[in-house]
């Protein structure tokens, strides 16, 4: 199943007719300091192309959990990944996000790296995430998202202070990449 035939199945939950480039996943990662970080969690994987470069550069004793909402993907990363040191593979959706880490015992994230399409995810589903994200995420943690537009901008503003806005054009489309913290 190509990532466009799940696009067209699921255009409300997938938000993009391509993959995320390797220059978005560059940028994405750039503030993420692997050497210190204990904790990463990845929302919405899609292909897994930020998935792989976090993968390559994290510590063996970093964990590392995803969260994938459909099911071809879910299955694709955990055939590839699931024996990969301190990955932790979970079906479902990031509003859950503290349910997983409760099962695999992790106390906070360092970074949540996040390939949700906000803009068109019901906004009821949008709040749960970031309540949820902003509840678990380190004092000195980051959440990090692209999306195609800044039109939540304002919602993320209302749970995280924006630390930096980058546009990356070498993406189809190209997109927003948004750096934030706890307020």
């Amino acid at each position: 199943m190509s990532f466009l035939a799940e696009y067209l199945k699921h255009p409300f939950t997938i938000g993009a007719v391509a993959p995320s480039s390797k220059y978005l996943a560059k940028k994405m990662l750039r503030n993420v300091t692997f050497n210190q970080a204990r904790v990463i969690i990845e929302y919405g994987l899609g292909t897994g192309v930020f998935t792989e470069e976090i993968i390559k550069r994290k510590k063996p004793e970093t964990v590392f959990l995803i969260i994938e909402n459909n099911p071809v993907f879910y299955k694709k990363l955990k055939e590839k990944y699931e024996s990969e040191c301190n990955v932790k593979i979970e079906l479902g959706s990031a509003e859950d996000v503290e349910k997983y880490m409760e099962k695999w015992k992790i106390k906070r994230a360092d970074y949540v790296i996040s390939g949700l399409p906000f803009a068109s995810l019901p906004k009821s589903v949008s709040k749960a995430i970031l309540t949820a994200t902003g509840k678990i995420l380190d004092a000195n943690g980051y959440f990090i998202t692209f999306q195609y537009t800044l039109f939540k901008k304002k919602i993320f503003e209302n749970y995280f202070k924006i630390k930096d806005i980058s546009l990356e054009w070498v993406n189809l489309p190209p997109a927003f990449v948004l750096t934030m913290k706890n307020n």
